[in-house]
């Protein structure tokens, strides 16, 4: 790992910002490249919600994004990029119109209504607040940002579940930096690279994990399942890639998702992966798409880690 900040930070350019309302339990995080990033995206679960993903997918016009949202309040939480953008457009950032700029902001939601209050979503007041409050120091983790209500877990129902939350790590793939922030809001476990649960469906009473993947094979009818899951994830790289390679890294980084997660990829989660080309280093695709899965991976147990205090 590097000897930085061991978050995405790490990368030259890269801000993050967090707003929440605690008692609310939802919130949202802003990552801000810089002088904007050539992006590339990924999406695995079946129940994503996003706001201009398409426009970032290859044969798209769209050359740079501006920044990435990440957001609870299922989809109500889209409203919070008009704040991204409000701040971004005050500062003359983003695609040249003319008249105006218009900052390009992907953005994509997780589920947390039931945890908190579902009335309160974030808006265009706390994402223009995870804009301000971007920094290129390193995020806190946790339950924080857009993870501050998420769970994981949830598999055989919510009296199971523990708190997902942010993590954020950073690796070298040779000499490019490799960066990665995940919101972790699973239907499954969480594991360590031994395959040893760490966080997940845990029984109160005996303490003990109770194997969501090992239930779920035996069951015939998971009825009760609802499509209220999903892990996001950011990976930036400090090294110049096409568009088609940076999509490549964000594709491999996905396996990094499956290897922490189990099960992952699910009908009912909005599993997606947004990749970041923000430097003009030269690097080796293959070698990066690997560093990105690796990095992935470790955010993800950090967010559960830091969230449940192991």
């Amino acid at each position: 790992m590097t000897k930085g900040l061991n978050s995405i930070c790490d990368v030259p350019g890269i801000a993050v910002g967090h707003a929440q309302d605690f008692q609310a339990k939802t919130g949202c995080t802003v990552i801000l490249p810089e002088n904007g990033a050539i992006a590339g995206v990924d999406v695995r679960g079946s129940a994503p919600g996003t706001r201009e993903i398409e426009a970032i997918k290859l044969v798209r016009l769209v050359p740079n994004i501006d920044a990435i949202l990440f957001s609870g309040g299922s989809a109500f939480g889209l409203d919070a990029a008009g704040g991204v953008q409000q701040f971004l457009e005050e500062r003359k950032i983003g695609f040249d119109v003319g008249v105006t700029h218009i900052p390009i902001v992907p953005t994509a939601v997780i589920f947390d209504l039931l945890v908190g209050d579902y009335k309160i979503r974030p808006d265009k007041v706390m994402g223009y607040q995870a804009a301000v409050n971007a920094s290129s120091e390193k995020p806190e983790e946790g339950c924080v940002g857009a993870g501050t209500g998420a769970t994981i877990g949830k598999a055989l129902g919510m009296e199971f579940a523990m708190n997902g939350g942010v993590g954020t790590t950073c690796d070298f793939a040779g000499e490019v930096k490799v960066g990665a922030l995940a919101v972790v809001n699973a239907l499954g476990d969480i594991i360590d690279a031994s395959g040893n649960i760490i966080a997940g469906a845990k029984d109160r009473k005996t303490n003990f994990f109770l194997d969501s993947q090992s239930k779920l094979k035996k069951s015939e009818k998971n009825s009760f399942l609802s499509s209220q899951n999903t892990t996001l994830a950011v990976v930036a790289v400090d090294a110049h890639l096409k568009k088609e390679e940076i999509t490549k890294v964000a594709q491999m980084a996905q396996d990094g998702l499956a290897r922490a997660i189990l099960p992952a990829h699910t009908q009912f989660d909005g599993d997606l992966i947004i990749a970041l080309s923000v430097g003009e280093k030269r690097g080796d695709l293959l070698s990066i798409g690997i560093t990105a899965a690796e990095v992935v991976s470790e955010a993800i147990r950090r967010a559960v880690r830091v969230a449940n205090r192991l």
